[in-house]
């Protein structure tokens, strides 16, 4: 029962009517007989900053950022997490004393996700399709946890030059290798870890991949498509079709939700209740 005492979190970001995160959230707070209620913002790009400043100004507890704000959003903030700050977007803002501190829950979702499903990127060569925000943070994640190589497939190969370069340097070592979309065939023939990290396939145009060619997915082992609408896109089916296993977004959104709701509720959610909210969601999509 919401009433003077509930604390306020929510999402900003423009569209976020189809967001699932209420669910997740409010699901949680029911869980835990924790008194929040949590709220999608819808918030054009230019109100950004008075949006944050409406969001302190009415004491909301903290906010999930979506896209397109995740970088917009960071010049407004108190406090930014190194690793946050490394990849360059936020998801997460938790409420301090003076402002709010922004975090990349995404990632160490994404991490958390592949981990319950038995994967391990320590000594892990991978390939990432897409040089975007998204994709970017994924190349972080495999430097910063033992990934042994990353090819990065995009279009424009100018781009996944950049981004190679940025991850690189930072790393230290030559872990990313770009390469247009179409070079994939330069990749040594046999079978990654594959991420998709492009919003080719995401509803309403759910029959499309980024890659259509079928000799590239008997280059896949395990496809993670980072799209959770639909729950099987183009992509997952292909590499199915190859001989992969493939998985959808939605366990690392669960994650992602996990972790932003531990820090604004300073609680730890245990495995079995992610893997629960997990489930009810996964038959909420399947309906």
């Amino acid at each position: 029962m919401v009433d003077g005492k509930t604390k306020v979190c929510g999402l900003i970001g423009n569209p976020v009517e189809h967001s699932i995160s209420p669910q997740i959230h409010n699901t949680l707070a029911k869980m835990l007989g924790i008194n929040m209620i949590y709220v999608p913002f819808r918030v054009e790009e230019s109100l950004v900053e008075e949006a944050l400043k409406g969001a302190w100004a009415l004491s909301i507890n903290g906010l999930n950022v979506t896209v397109p704000h995740k970088s917009a959003v960071i010049p407004f903030l108190k406090d930014v997490d190194p690793l946050a700050a490394k990849i360059g977007a936020v998801n997460t803002l938790v409420r301090m004393e003076d402002g709010f501190k922004g975090y990349n829950t995404d990632m160490t979702g994404l991490l958390r996700a592949m981990k319950s499903d038995g994967i391990n990127l320590e000594g892990e060569e991978v390939i990432i399709i897409g040089a975007g925000g998204v994709a970017r943070a994924v190349a972080y994640l495999c430097a910063e946890n033992g990934g042994k190589r990353v090819y990065m497939l995009n279009r424009s190969l100018e781009k996944a030059q950049a981004v190679a370069g940025e991850v690189n340097g930072n790393a230290g070592r030559e872990i990313v290798v770009p390469l247009a979309l179409t070079e994939y065939d330069k990749i040594p023939e046999k079978r990654y870890l594959t991420i998709q990290a492009t919003s080719v396939g995401l509803y309403p145009d759910t029959e499309k991949a980024p890659v259509e060619d079928a000799a590239f997915y008997s280059r896949v082992k395990t496809g993670y498509d980072l799209i959770y609408t639909p729950a099987k896109t183009r992509f997952m089916r292909l590499c199915n079709e190859a001989g992969a296993s493939a998985y959808n977004g939605l366990k690392m959104l669960i994650y992602q939700g996990v972790e932003a709701f531990e820090k604004w509720n300073q609680t730890e959610i245990t495995e079995e209740m992610a893997l629960e909210i997990y489930g009810i969601q996964k038959k909420n999509m399947e309906k």
